[in-house]
């Protein structure tokens, strides 16, 4: 197989060649990476043949899930992506055993005291959603310290996160942070939700090397390979690789696309290990992937990023990697036009 086989292949399934209803993307891509809900719905808009922004949200939650990174995915797939420790943590609120976050010197909650404000978070969100701020001003008035609201309010998750992987709770589905009771599930088995999970990924994202599963799951080699021995895949070898992928009935003919604007965090992005993808140079992996831990959203150009793109209102910049030719520019600008019809500006430049 080809370097140009195997994009198209990837291209197709993750489907930016061959667009699918909403729920269909979202189910088949495990979900889509959401820390800038902007992003994971621009990934969807390019993806998806019925997206509208008004029901764009319908159906889908947000919560911590593959790389322990927040994700939107359907609702119906709670039972999937949270395990809640084998459903034995399923909305228990019990707190005594060691944690991650329990053990972190900086943690100020006593087990008794995190179940006091699990409790009181969970009776104001049955009346209705609430801001994050305001889950903090509630607990404030429940006698929280300073030092027990920044454990459970954690920035990278603490307490409130907790809670979510348990069951209690989701992120509310929209740019301002907030939370809303989960509906109630019943987790499925870790390893058949994680074999579950592994069989989308090399249906619709493969082919795929086992590096790159390692890196989208944030799995070791060991649980890869043992996944692909319980799947029906076939292999391939592409550029001094082994790629894995299982036979769908996706057709290869369309070409790739001359111009694609991808998201920030974007599948194709994400789904592969960065240093050997096939979509980046690796000279300009760090122009992608910041050491801040930010993704930012590539232009693909023939198959490969050639830049990336920032839009604020109807103002598009480019900035490419590379000078291109006036050609390229064209059908970059063409491209936009056609993604963004109310387009005011377009302003491209070589770093």
């Amino acid at each position: 197989m080809t370097a140009e086989e195997c994009r198209l292949r990837q291209l197709t399934g993750s489907y930016v060649i061959a667009p699918a209803d909403k729920k269909t993307v979202v189910r088949n891509l495990c979900g889509l990476q959401a820390q800038f809900l902007s992003n994971a719905f621009h990934a969807l808009r390019i993806r998806s043949n019925d997206y509208s922004e008004e029901t764009r949200a319908d159906g889908l939650v947000k919560n911590w899930t593959i790389r322990g990174t927040v994700h939107i995915f359907l609702e119906e797939d709670l039972p999937l992506f949270l395990s809640c420790n084998n459903g034995k943590d399923y909305r228990r609120n019990v707190w005594g055993e060691k944690t991650f976050w329990n053990q972190r010197p900086c943690w100020a909650l006593t087990p008794e005291k995190q179940a006091y404000y699990t409790q009181k978070i969970l009776e104001a969100l049955a009346e209705k959603p609430r801001l994050r701020e305001e889950l903090k001003n509630l607990c404030r008035e429940y006698g929280m310290t300073k030092e027990e609201e920044d454990s459970l309010f954690d920035a990278w998750g603490g307490g409130i996160r907790e809670m979510c992987e348990r069951g209690f709770m989701n992120h509310t589905v929209q740019e301002k942070k907030g939370f809303c009771l989960s509906p109630e599930f019943t987790p499925l088995p870790k390893e058949e939700a994680e074999l579950e999970m592994a069989r989308r990924y090399f249906t619709h994202m493969a082919p795929a090397t086992i590096h790159d599963a390692m890196y989208f799951f944030r799995a070791t080699a060991a649980q890869v390979k043992k996944w692909l021995r319980a799947l029906p895949v076939s292999q391939a070898e592409c550029e001094g690789r082994t790629y894995y992928f299982i036979e769908n009935k996706n057709r290869f003919e369309a070409g790739i696309p001359d111009c694609i604007f991808l998201a920030g965090f974007d599948p194709l992005m994400l789904g592969y290990e960065k240093k050997e993808s096939l979509y980046l140079e690796p000279d300009h992996i760090r122009k992608i992937f910041n050491l801040a831990g930010i993704v930012a959203p590539p232009v693909l150009l023939n198959g490969k990023v050639a830049g990336r793109w920032n839009k604020k209102g109807g103002r598009l910049s480019v900035e490419f990697f590379e000078k291109r030719s006036p050609s390229e520019l064209e059908k970059v600008r063409s491209a936009a036009e056609t993604l963004w019809p109310d387009l005011d500006a377009f302003q491209a430049a070589a770093k």
